[in-house]
């Protein structure tokens, strides 16, 4: 289900609002009813807030042509939610690179 909203995404969503937008997960419940989509957005809080309004209108074209691709007795309500992890990754990642740097120049050199 992830790959293909991905391709959906990538391939058919033309709504302007939507930028750089990577599918990160998928949980569907287990009754079937909702699938919550977990999305990780490239750009500013804006940028972000307005993909994510972007994905939430266009849920029911998303699920239309995700039911033209999958055979399933229910097809889900899809839910979007921002996904952070990658963002605190990166982070993480920069605080570590600092830290090193640091460590490099050695003691009284901050």
């Amino acid at each position: 289900m992830k790959q293909e909203i991905a391709d959906i995404l990538m391939r058919k969503l033309k709504d302007p609002r939507v930028g750089f937008v990577t599918v990160t997960g998928v949980d569907v419940a287990k009754d079937l009813r909702n699938a919550t989509v977990y999305v990780s957005i490239y750009g500013s809080d804006a940028d972000k807030e307005a993909s994510l309004k972007g994905l939430r209108s266009a849920a029911a074209f998303i699920r239309s042509e995700l039911g033209k691709r999958m055979r399933m007795r229910y097809l889900p309500e899809l839910l979007f939610r921002f996904d952070a992890t990658v963002e605190r990754g990166a982070h993480i990642m920069e605080l570590l690179r600092e830290i090193e740097e640091k460590d490099k120049k050695g003691p009284g050199h901050e």
